[in-house]
């Protein structure tokens, strides 16, 4: 059974850090590309971030960049997102998703609400 559990949401301050992770079970981790999309309230999904099934390739949006950071654990069938210097614009459900092929998996998401 393919699950995708995520954690690490929650309320934090402006300038404030907080790290994600996804831990997935019942495929092939290593073959897949994973994926961090966020949706904030009466907004569309968008995508935040992507890293390669090794872990090497990684990018990410616009709106994001040099203050998120994507990694990936094989050994651990876990990835990560590192989320620094975080504004009120990032306040949204944020989702993992795996994809091989046109397999895609996705999470059920985790609430990150920045607010002071």
């Amino acid at each position: 059974q393919v699950q995708l559990v995520e954690s690490g949401g929650g309320l934090v301050q402006p300038g404030g850090s907080l790290r994600l992770s996804c831990a997935a079970s019942g495929f092939t981790f290593s073959t897949y590309t994973m994926s961090w999309y966020r949706q904030a309230s009466g907004q569309e999904r968008e995508l935040v971030a992507i890293i390669a099934s090794a872990g090497g390739n990684t990018n990410y949006a616009d709106s994001v960049k040099g203050r998120f950071t994507i990694s990936r654990d094989n050994t651990k069938n876990t990835v990560y997102l590192q989320m620094n210097s975080l504004k009120p614009e990032d306040t949204a459900v944020y989702y993992c998703k795996a994809r091989f092929q046109f397999n895609d998996y996705w999470g059920q998401g985790t609430q990150v609400t920045v607010s002071s």
